[in-house]
């Protein structure tokens, strides 16, 4: 049976249980924190939430990484006995662990400032690309899409587009594809109008913990469950001229990862933007 671990059970490890264990999608989540009291207190409180919220998932908790061994998808969230996110030499050391007991699952990175953990995880330790997925851009990309429908007094839900690159001072929102309501976005918002959301963007960075674990949530799904979506993920990029550099792009999500980059439409200036903003990232 499937199950979904979650590394850190701080306020995003704690909030991404309880998503995935309401929407009822998979079997198990399994919440690892080097302090186990706080990772089985939360388990605990999430599952005594099931009659109420009518779900079925089970949630258990363990303290050593090496119980994340077998999981469909792995989740890195908080560090050990806090809400701060698995960053730095200290963060790299634990998916170092991680990748000694688990070696082919998807690891899907749930901060928004663990950009450095994934370009190390593969340059240094060696991970196929295809098993690192950042899920943060998700949400900052929901963030952008609630403040135009803002603009058309309609709801974000309507609203689809692309926010790229590497946030907060180097994103592009490929406004030539975005759509609402089936129609460019372009012809029904001005265009003073759309710049001045994309110079909100920066404000917007980073998440909070609820909308990085309801972003993870999506994505560790798609791993286990296939998706049709296409997902914005921070990504190990494989083409010049920005090879190797760590960035947020459209991706397609399957059982081994990432199964395909895609390229958005942008404008020649998108484009440059894009392309410069990684090449210094």
């Amino acid at each position: 049976m499937s199950f979904i671990a979650i590394l850190g059970a701080g306020a995003t490890g704690g909030a991404l249980a309880h998503r995935l264990a309401s929407r009822g999608r998979v079997s198990e989540v399994r919440l690892i924190d080097a302090d186990e009291s706080i990772a089985r207190g939360k388990a605990l409180d999430i599952q005594q939430s099931s009659p109420i919220e009518h779900f079925n998932t089970r949630i258990t908790s363990a303290a050593g990484i090496e119980s994340a061994a077998g999981a469909a998808v792995v989740v890195v969230a908080d560090a050990a006995k806090g809400d701060a996110e698995h960053s730095g030499e200290a963060g790299l050391a634990a998916v170092r662990q991680l990748v000694a007991v688990e070696t082919d699952a998807p690891i899907v990175f749930a901060g928004a400032q663990q950009r450095w953990l994934i370009a190390h995880a593969a340059s240094e330790l060696h991970v196929a690309r295809r098993r690192l997925i950042g899920s943060a851009p998700s949400a900052l990309e929901s963030a952008v899409r609630a403040l135009t429908a803002l603009e058309l007094d309609a709801s974000g839900v309507e609203v689809q587009l692309r926010v790229v690159g590497v946030p907060p001072h180097a994103s592009v929102i490929a406004w030539e594809e975005a759509t609402v309501f089936g129609q460019p976005v372009s012809s029904l918002v001005a265009a003073h109008r759309l710049a001045a959301i994309g110079s909100r963007v920066a404000s917007l960075w980073p998440p909070g913990p609820f909308a990085l674990s309801s972003a993870a949530a999506r994505i560790a799904e798609a791993v286990v469950n296939g998706s049709r979506r296409r997902f914005t993920c921070f990504v190990v990029v494989d083409e010049a001229p920005n090879r190797g550099a760590v960035g947020a792009m459209p991706a397609e999500i399957g059982p081994q990862g990432i199964a395909r980059v895609l390229q958005p439409a942008l404008t020649r200036q998108e484009r440059t933007r894009l392309e410069n903003g990684l090449s210094v990232s």
